[in-house]
């Protein structure tokens, strides 16, 4: 849920920039924050039961971006099909083209953010470890050292 959060926050300006491109004379009324945001959450909380169950008994510093980022964006391209499914969008642009576009887009989104959201937890692991003076074994764990 955490991850659906920081997503949906981390999209949001998305939405704004897409509206600057899309409707710069703001004509349009569309809630151009959620319309990045809604999606951003879903793929987060998709994306973070991908990565526990293909991940499980793994340590995150074991995890590699490009892998992780994969996993992301096939999260992605499930939340951009999504809304195909629910309903058939009103408007000129052709079906496949729009579905095209917008799987595309959350799913280059995604993988961004999941490969992103990995790098950073590894740097709080690494610096969490280092605080606490200790090394990562292969298994990830550092074994509690004796005080001097």
């Amino acid at each position: 849920m955490l991850t659906g959060l920081t997503w949906a926050i981390s999209w949001a300006p998305v939405g704004i920039l897409a509206a600057l491109v899309v409707d710069p004379t703001n004509r349009m009324d569309e809630p151009w924050l959620l319309i990045f945001a809604i999606p951003g959450f879903i793929g987060g909380v998709l994306f973070s039961a991908v990565l526990a169950s293909r991940a499980r008994g793994q340590s995150l510093l074991d995890l590699s971006p490009r892998r992780v980022g994969l996993w992301g964006a096939a999260a992605g391209l499930v939340t951009g099909a999504v809304p195909f499914f629910i309903g058939e969008p009103a408007g000129s642009i052709p079906l496949p083209l729009l579905a095209a576009t917008v799987m595309s887009t959350v799913g280059g989104l995604s993988a961004i953010s999941a490969a992103g959201s990995l790098v950073l937890a590894q740097r709080a692991q690494r610096q969490a470890l280092s605080a606490l003076g200790g090394e990562p074994h292969d298994d990830g764990v550092t074994p509690p050292t004796a005080p001097p």
